[in-house]
């Protein structure tokens, strides 16, 4: 799905309190939306299906992705979330992949949209801490 297609007639809603929460598994959304509650912000929690939906109309304050087992779970969407970024003249919005590894984006072999890597199993020690360092820069 190309999420650099955008028709001139749809409005791009940029809302930095909105992190949006992408994974197959709706359990480990729920853990995750429930993380970037405490941080105070609003999650946005889908399958990556309707993830590439939503990104045609929100550029959110951040993306959580969960790879899944093999970290490639949300690889439609990062040619998409590479469209966002360059759109925005920086590295915004920030992505957060939730892994199975432990390791730099680069050591995992991650596309570049990729900014930080947290290993699982999630929990709020973990990951806040990465979402509020993210949104705070």
């Amino acid at each position: 799905m190309n999420l650099g297609t955008r028709s001139s007639s749809t409005e791009t809603i940029h809302d930095p309190s909105q992190v949006l929460v992408v994974g197959k598994s709706p359990i480990n959304r729920v853990v995750v939306s429930k993380i970037v509650e405490r941080s105070g912000l609003r999650p946005i929690s889908e399958s990556p299906d309707m993830a590439a939906r939503i990104l045609r109309t929100l550029v959110p304050g951040a993306i959580v992705l969960d790879g899944g087992p093999d970290n490639k779970d949300c690889d439609g969407l990062m040619a998409g979330i590479e469209t966002l970024r360059r759109a925005s003249g920086r590295q915004n919005p920030p992505v957060i992949l939730l892994s199975t590894k432990t390791g730099t984006p680069e050591s995992l072999g991650l596309p570049s949209v990729v900014d930080v890597v947290v290993a699982k199993p999630i929990t709020p020690e973990r990951l806040q801490p990465v979402i509020d360092r993210l949104l705070r820069r």
